[in-house]
């Protein structure tokens, strides 16, 4: 009787022990479950996408190998969309930080009328990428805008293919400043004073004391914001087809505008595929790349 009871202890022992176990998993197993159904399914799909031929029901009909990719490399829209993203990217990202750093360390101190400031920096983030393009596209318009009015110029913004990239770039730097302004703020205010005011008193100006002592201190979240802002602006599609849908002689087209011109609009999956496969690959290497210079700073310190 006592090995009976014994052998029931035991099992009860083993099932509580394994409840606790795996309570943990289960208590992240819907998001497991989202995150394979709506992330790493689509992700593997698209590779899968991109080496295969694809009707336009979405069925894969055949292995195509590396010839999608050959195809796309050879079309004069992927070259220009490439361009497009690349300079996009390298105009927007080093704008934005610079742009928003400043204000960050402006505003650093809390003083009147700086939550006003704050506020009204803040509230970008609350305009939607649609309401935005339409009120630039008013404010940018060679005739009725406000901005060649005041400036005394005659600029074409959305409507000459020399200046519509930089229009649309106006746009996305505005759109970043509001996330980017508070992280910047925030890691301002989490540096300690005590370093910044034994800087100081040992002759440091306020310049070298930016460079020297703040700056190092929050270049964590600088890097942080240049690697969220770099996948950003590697994907922007909204500006383009709200205000140029790739024109004028698609000098706007980035390279997720045209997967999904190539994608939705031509029933070619195939291809949108291969595009939405290079704009990971490249999103990838900025990143590696950025983690990489961030390792050796650290290393070098």
């Amino acid at each position: 009787m006592q090995t009976v009871k014994a052998r029931e202890n035991n099992g009860k022992t083993a099932l509580l022990r394994a409840g606790r176990l795996m309570k943990p998993y289960l208590f992240i197993l819907p998001i497991l479950v989202f995150a394979v159904g709506f992330v790493y399914y689509p992700f593997f799909k698209t590779f899968l996408y991109s080496f295969s031929t694809v009707n336009v029901m979405g069925e894969i009909t055949s292995f195509a190998g590396l010839d999608n990719y050959r195809y796309l490399f050879s079309r004069r829209e992927f070259g220009a969309a490439l361009s497009n993203t690349l300079r996009l990217t390298v105009m927007n990202v080093p704008l934005t930080m610079v742009f928003t750093l400043l204000l960050g360390r402006l505003l650093k101190e809390k003083r009147f009328p700086g939550g006003l400031f704050e506020t009204l920096i803040a509230a970008t983030m609350a305009v939607s990428m649609g309401s935005a393009a339409l009120t630039f596209r008013v404010m940018l318009n060679p005739t009725v805008g406000w901005i060649n009015s005041v400036f005394g110029i005659g600029i074409r913004w959305y409507e000459d293919r020399n200046t519509a990239l930089y229009g649309i770039l106006l746009l996305t730097v505005w759109m970043g400043i509001g996330f980017n302004f508070l992280l910047f703020l925030a890691a301002f205010r989490n540096v300690d004073r005590d370093v910044t005011d034994q800087a100081r008193l040992d002759g440091a100006g306020a310049v070298r004391v930016f460079f020297s002592v703040e700056l190092p201190l929050v270049s964590p979240t600088l890097l942080y914001a240049v690697c969220t802002n770099t996948i950003l602006a590697l994907m922007t599609s909204g500006p383009v087809m709200i205000l140029t849908k790739g024109g004028p002689s698609r000098s706007t087209t980035t390279l997720i505008y045209l997967m999904y011109t190539t994608g939705y609009g031509s029933g070619n999956y195939a291809m949108a595929a291969c595009v939405a496969a290079v704009t990971f690959l490249l999103t990838l290497a900025f990143t590696l790349a950025g983690l990489w210079a961030d390792g050796n700073r650290g290393d070098a310190k």
